[in-house]
């Protein structure tokens, strides 16, 4: 996992349980848990737009076009 042994493990696990408290414990796992469901719904939804070609190109300005020539 990660590379990562038990004793990593245990140390990371302790130094969260320092920082956060055993009481808040599962609140911040909750919140970590939404926040990667919404990420990976967002990026599954950026997925889903580019496959379907609903992204438009941004137009360039001026000064990049100048630029790229």
């Amino acid at each position: 996992m990660f590379g990562l042994g038990t004793q990593e493990l245990l140390i990371i696990l302790v130094l969260v349980m320092i920082i956060f408290g055993a009481g808040k414990l599962p609140q911040v796992g909750g919140a970590l848990g939404k926040g990667l469901r919404n990420f990976k719904k967002g990026v599954n939804e950026a997925e889903d737009d580019i496959e379907e070609g609903q992204v438009e190109e941004i137009p360039q300005k001026d000064e990049d076009k100048k630029k790229s020539a």
